[in-house]
């Protein structure tokens, strides 16, 4: 097994690499640490209109009249818009492949408002304090109607969120809307009462856990303008342009034609900006006012206005032998959408379909979930998409179990987990081609030196313990995500890598660099990677899902094949070889003998050329007109399996006798993502989510007052972790090689951030005897348990 800054491939099939599996320092990575890097705001004119959202103060309300005629009177203000000026027709924020899996339930501007925060009019001025001066002078008439804000109490409740007769579902997903039923499945294998029957021991537990915010430092932004054309140019902070053409379009009733989306370096997103937020307020303002018009949110606007992580309660069902042997697992879901379902019938599949199936040798399974509407801020997409939830009540259930069973939790999962080659039931009945899960498993358990620890020890002050949990994800979705790119090689030997997929920070373009360099057989610094313009970029699902490495690395390799065997074909015509002699190495295109030995430059055979540059061909393309003349390769690629990255991570804590407080002193993990693609990035993206994940675990928590307001709606009151709140995260990887892979990876971006919940929860039951099974474990929970 390799170290970072090494190769890190020891499957023989991913061959011998040059460009990938290495620490490639990023593209940007100068720009960035020089400050140059350049955001949303930063591009947008300076003479942009500003657009502020009047939002409401209650929960659920119905708007009786809007009196805006002496805010209009403010000098600076431009415009102010209501219900009754933007267009009524619904769809939804959701960034997904069209038909989306998510209810149009969505107006630009509605006469009922379902949530605090809720957007009421929006107003447009040339600076911010005419702005706010004129909010203060607009007077709505609200008929406040009664809110069901406890997702525990919305299926079925008198109030209905979503009552109008024009709210639709386009996929089937077992909706009924009058009971604020957003969706409902089952999915079952084997005979499971007869599997609990048979059992030695059953558990019955529930878990939950709460919502969270993404954090991501760049708020929501936007800015639009209408072209020379009269066109809708909206310029986002976004994870899924392509989507947001969609959105807009449909938003403002104009054809796709006349929109186009261009996407900036993005300050982060883990999911937030797969959900659409203001950018169809900027592109109805520039459409309709035609001036440029920017609307960048506010930190407090960011958090309360925009979506977080599903809150999710389950209740889990767990059945074994006395030798710890898992015989059946029952798992339900019931989710809150909140205000409006963008994101929500597809992050609850993710709860049971990823956390069942490494549990795959049971008897008997079943999955069921609920998803309902509640007046708060809506859910929507957050790193682990449901999985992380999921894996948070099934690797706790599993962890009691082998506490109640005496059985060592490591060596229990050791003999009940997934193996490579086994189909799937719960997982839409895949077969598994990669999986080094317990391999994973061994290596943590090597770095924290597990065998030689007990579960628990008295420290005097505090108790250091440790705790381990297993995760799985997925690589794209399925047979319906796409990744596109466009390939062409330039005049001067180097090339342009044209894609639809949306680097977000997490360094996508060096990673799809690299892949097309190591077909090419170059550096990465001879590829040039433009940024997302709906305009010329080729179609691409975007940044979420775990797709890029995957299904857009793939689209990446297939390109960069095709312009290979282009180059090779016109050299031999120049060279006057067949192209079946010549080699393709970075700059130099030759003939190589039988034993690939490259033969001396200029050496010639039958007055034929030998060797030739890459720069003297494309130069010749260009200058000398050769057919087919100027060299370029467009691919798509859509996968019909979405192989699963695997992760092991195992905690050690210690709580505090007096306070409860707990602080994880070590962490470790090792991460299957198949081949890795670059040993850097794949390390800081697992720090980065096994960060985020001891924050969900310890500390971050959505709060809302009695009447639905946000409580937590900056980074005071609610609490990511910092620097000092984390140990020093130490990762390992174990290589499987997944041969529906480019050169055999599969993704890391969402796996990484799953472990840490159930792992540190286990570790504070070992210290302290005390199981919290909602989420966050503060001290209190730690020292007193949970009523």
């Amino acid at each position: 097994m390799g170290t970072i800054g090494e190769s890190v491939v020891s499957d023989s099939r991913a061959g011998e690499l040059r460009q990938l599996s290495h620490a490639v320092v990023k593209k940007d990575a100068k720009g960035l640490l020089e400050g140059r890097a350049v955001y949303t705001n930063d591009l947008a004119p300076r003479d942009s209109y500003i657009v502020k959202l009047l939002r409401s103060p209650h929960a659920h309300a119905r708007i009786r009249s809007i009196d805006a005629s002496r805010a209009r009177r403010i000098d600076g203000i431009v415009a102010i818009y209501t219900y009754e000026d933007v267009p009524q027709v619904r769809y939804t924020l959701a960034g997904q492949s069209f038909r989306e899996m998510s209810p149009y339930d969505t107006m630009i501007l509605d006469r009922t408002v379902r949530y605090v925060g809720d957007e009421v009019a929006i107003v447009v001025g040339t600076d911010e304090l005419a702005i706010n001066a004129a909010m203060r002078l607009i007077k709505v008439d609200y008929e406040v109607l009664p809110a069901v804000l406890d997702f525990k109490e919305a299926l079925d409740n008198p109030t209905i969120v979503h009552d109008e007769d024009d709210i639709r579902a386009y996929v089937p997903m077992g909706e009924d809307f009058k009971r604020n039923l957003v969706c409902h499945e089952v999915s079952e294998h084997g005979d499971l009462e007869r599997a609990f029957e048979e059992s030695d021991v059953v558990i019955d537990r529930v878990y939950e856990t709460q919502a969270t915010e993404q954090s991501m430092m760049e708020p929501f932004s936007s800015y639009a303008y209408t072209d020379a054309q009269d066109r809708v140019c909206v310029v986002a902070s976004t994870q899924v342009p392509f989507h947001i053409r969609r959105q807009v379009s449909i938003a403002l009733q104009i054809p796709k034609s006349r929109v186009r989306i261009i996407k900036p370096r993005v300050g982060g997103g883990f999911g937030a900006k797969q959900t659409g937020c203001n950018e169809v307020y900027s592109a109805f303002c520039a459409y309709k006012l035609g001036h440029p018009c920017k609307c960048i949110y506010t930190r407090e606007e960011t958090m309360a206005s925009g979506n977080t992580r599903h809150k999710v309660r389950m209740h889990v069902r767990l059945g074994a032998m006395n030798d710890g042997t898992i015989t059946a697992i029952d798992l339900y879901a019931l989710s809150d959408a909140g205000a409006y379902g963008y994101h929500a019938p597809t992050t609850i599949g993710l709860v049971g379909h990823k956390s069942l199936p490494i549990y795959n040798h049971v008897r008997a399974s079943r999955f069921s979930y609920d998803v309902v509407y509640t007046n708060t801020t809506p859910g929507g997409a957050f790193r682990g998409y449901g999985a992380t939830q999921g894996q948070f009540a099934v690797e706790s259930a599993v962890n009691e179990m082998a506490d109640k069973l005496g059985i060592d939790p490591c060596e229990m999962r050791l003999a009940n987990i997934v193996h490579e080659g086994e189909t799937m039931p719960q997982y839409y009945n895949e077969k598994l081609e990669s999986c080094r899960l317990d391999d994973c498993l061994r290596r943590a358990m090597e770095m924290i030196n597990w065998k030689n620890k007990p579960l628990a020890r008295d420290l005097g002050d505090r108790v250091r313990s440790l705790g381990v949990a297993l995760t799985m994800q997925g690589s794209g979705i399925s047979n319906v995500d796409i990744g596109s790119v466009d390939l062409r090689l330039e005049d001067d030997g180097f090339y342009v890598l044209n894609m639809g997929a949306t680097d977000v920070g997490t360094g996508g373009d060096t990673i799809l660099a690299q892949f097309a360099a190591e077909v090419l057989g170059c550096s990465t610094n001879r590829i040039v990677v433009n940024g997302v313009d709906t305009d010329t970029s080729p179609f691409d699902c975007g940044s979420y899902a775990s797709s890029g490495t995957y299904v857009t690395g793939m689209a990446v390799v297939k390109a960069a094949t095709e312009l290979r065997e282009k180059i090779l074909e016109q050299a031999g015509r120049v060279m006057g070889v067949e192209p079946s002699a010549l080699d393709l190495d970075g700059g130099r295109i030759f003939v190589a003998d039988d034993d690939d030995e490259v033969l001396t430059v200029g050496e010639i055979a039958s007055g034929k050329m030998r060797e030739m540059t890459l720069d003297d061909l494309s130069g010749r393309l260009i200058g000398f007109g050769l057919q087919p003349g100027f060299l370029s390769a467009h691919a798509s690629n859509s996968q019909p399996v979405s192989p699963p990255p695997f992760m092991a991570g195992i905690a050690e804590v210690d709580v505090d006798k007096a306070t409860g407080k707990v602080t994880v002193v070590d962490y470790v993990s090792a991460v299957d993502c198949g081949t890795v693609a670059n040993a850097n990035l794949a390390r800081v993206q697992a720090e980065g989510g096994i960060a985020q994940g001891i924050g969900m675990a310890l500390t971050e928590d959505v709060q809302r007052a009695a009447d639905g307001g946000l409580r937590t709606n900056n980074f005071m009151q609610y609490k990511i972790p910092s620097r000092l709140d984390v140990p020093e995260i130490r990762i390992d990887f174990c290589p499987s090689y997944e041969p529906t892979g480019p050169f055999g990876a599969k993704s890391i971006g969402e796996v990484v951030i799953n472990t840490p919940l159930g792992a540190i929860a286990s570790a504070v039951a070992h210290a302290t005897g005390n199981y919290v099974r909602s989420l966050p474990i503060t001290p209190e929970k730690a020292l007193f348990g949970e009523e």
